[in-house]
């Protein structure tokens, strides 16, 4: 079962190999076109026939509105009134100036949940060769939904080229990402002053993988570390560790993974680490890649990665 609806991209065929694929440098109109952003959520007054209502005017709902697509017209969710739509394009149109001066590149874009999610990904221009020629790139994810499940929220990510693996990169000491809820008027201009299109977080971010790269694990603490990491919420109870999880990643990093034979990982924290993010970005339990994907960008799985990364980050402190 997909999750996409659409979606463009360059370079590389995306994880579930469906797409339309676009050459480099293409403008913004033809990513909103062929990722398939060219419409606009539109917005409705709430109201419905009672049981046996029969010919009788419709009842209201106040406070609420239905929003629904403007090429379909099909429904994508209820929300109240004081609800800030942002569109698919704005969210391409984020990336205009910073692919025209600021060296960026777009590299997927599309639609998720008949329209629910979208989001669009960019490379940034930075990078880094970690030992052993592990090459890690910098990328901006920006993405939203209009169902609830997701704050307008901006990232910064790392993908390291080996494996595919993503990591979000700490914009502020303790923040992953900027988060504009949808209570509150998205306003691009500002978030990219919060985010800072600058070097500081990346340079800051470098620095710590080059720290991992650098620490070597006592294999005995391995399982005690990932046990901490590799949880799942049980209801009215403490956090479950996930066994099979646990073992799979040992695996992974013993030199199951891919890149894990490389000098960067071979028994180090940087190993593990991506160990761990190998088992979520593509090993994870998921009713499709799709699913797994969204998790790891915006669910569970990000969680994860971002207490795999506080805990390895304890190693180096």
């Amino acid at each position: 079962m997909h999750l996409i609806d659409t979606m463009a991209y360059t370079g590389q065929t995306p994880w579930h190999g469906l797409g339309n694929k676009l050459s480099e440098q293409q403008p913004i109109e033809v990513w909103k076109q062929k990722a398939g952003m060219d419409w606009q959520i539109e917005e409705s007054p709430v109201r419905f026939a009672a049981e046996g209502q029969g010919t009788e005017p419709l009842n209201a709902f106040p406070g609420n509105k239905v929003l629904y697509r403007s090429d379909t017209k099909a429904p994508l969710a209820v929300v109240s009134d004081r609800y800030q739509v942002v569109q698919p394009g704005e969210i391409l149109e984020f990336y205009r100036d910073l692919t025209r001066d600021n060296g960026f590149k777009l590299e997927t874009a599309g639609v998720l949940r008949e329209g629910r999610k979208f989001w669009a990904l960019a490379r940034t221009g930075q990078s880094t060769m970690l030992k052993g020629r592990d090459k890690v790139d910098g990328y901006l994810l920006l993405a939203t939904a209009c169902d609830g499940t997701l704050a307008t929220t901006a990232q910064f990510t790392s993908v390291r080229v080996v494996c595919n693996n993503t990591l979000s990169v700490a914009v502020r000491e303790s923040e992953g990402a900027i988060k504009v809820p949808h209570r509150s008027h998205f306003d691009p201009e500002l978030v990219k002053r919060q985010l800072g299109i600058t070097v500081a977080a990346w340079d800051g971010f470098v620095e710590r993988m080059k720290a991992l790269v650098e620490c070597p694990v006592d294999p005995d603490s391995v399982d005690g570390l990932l046990r901490r990491v590799l949880t799942y919420p049980a209801p009215n109870a403490s956090p479950v560790v996930n066994e099979r999880a646990v073992s799979h990643v040992r695996g992974l990093f013993e030199g199951g993974g891919l890149g894990a034979h490389s000098a960067s990982s071979r028994g180090t924290a940087w190993g593990l680490l991506n160990g761990i993010t190998e088992y979520v970005d593509h090993h994870r339990r998921a009713r499709s890649d799709d699913h797994r994907k969204d998790a790891a960008w915006f669910g569970e799985g990000a969680r994860l990665k971002r207490r795999a990364w506080e805990e390895m980050l304890e190693l180096v402190a």
